[in-house]
């Protein structure tokens, strides 16, 4: 069998910045241990795999060892293999998930994520937490991942963290914060006990960055950028219950997979 791969810089002003992420369109699912091989062979962050479903599309995604209930630059990455490569002409793509209904809306060449907000629960930084990053926060807040903010930028710059005290957290990753110098806040991303160090653009985590920062603020909109080795700018909105998660996308590569 033979497979289109596309990859994608997602979060990105230009290829080699951002988030890249790998997308596979199928015509029918294959089995969940192909799609886990796939993502482990593509060895990326996120590897996306989508379907045609009614008027819109099925989605799920793969890091290279679990699947994930909600991922935001891979799916700002298929959005982009729609629009630009397979002719899809709708203002607004639907894709169904298990974090439920995601759209993605372009403007020129400008996508949106509409995702569901996460807002977290402040709490005490687990031990471990706090081992791995070697920072006391302050102040700790838990959803999907645990929201971790410090007092500076360059206090999240310059971060070297323990990863595997960070592989004993009981939630999927640390995301890593502080007001910006440049833009309304930094972030960095950690999650190893799903197989990676340190994600270099993390769209999901602005589910629970962007309430916690428009309330901070006072604010409805916000520029941030993710300070990791490639980095990425990404833009904010609150809309109630919802979040809309903004950035550019570019095509590093087009292949095709023998499976």
């Amino acid at each position: 069998m033979k497979l289109p791969l596309y990859q994608v810089d997602a979060f990105a002003a230009k290829v080699f910045e951002g988030n890249p992420a790998a997308v596979v369109p199928l015509e029918t699912w294959l089995p969940d241990a192909t799609m886990q091989s796939i993502a482990a062979e593509n060895n990326l962050a996120e590897t996306a795999f989508f379907v045609k479903e009614g008027e819109g599309y099925r989605i799920r995604w793969f890091t290279p060892t679990v699947e994930v209930k909600l991922c935001g630059h891979a799916t700002l990455a298929s959005a982009h293999v729609l629009y630009e490569l397979l002719g899809e002409q709708s203002s607004s793509i639907v894709f169904q998930s298990l974090s439920g209904p995601l759209s993605v809306a372009r403007s020129g060449g400008l996508l949106t994520l509409d995702f569901p907000a996460q807002p977290g629960t402040r709490c005490e930084a687990p031990a471990a937490l706090v081992r791995g990053l070697g920072v006391q926060p302050l102040e700790c807040l838990a959803s999907e991942d645990y929201l971790v903010v410090l007092e500076s930028e360059a206090q999240v710059a310059a971060l070297s963290p323990d990863m595997e005290a960070l592989k004993a957290l009981d939630l999927r990753g640390a995301a890593v914060t502080a007001p910006g110098e440049h833009k309304d806040f930094v972030v960095r991303f950690f999650a190893p006990r799903c197989g990676i160090p340190e994600d270099p653009v993390t769209g999901s985590a602005y589910t629970q960055l962007a309430p916690y920062w428009a309330d901070r603020l006072g604010k409805a909109e916000l520029s941030a950028r993710q300070i990791s080795s490639r980095g990425g700018d990404v833009g904010c909105a609150i809309a109630g219950d919802r979040v809309r998660i903004s950035g550019t996308a570019f095509l590093y590569m087009v292949g095709e997979i023998s499976v």
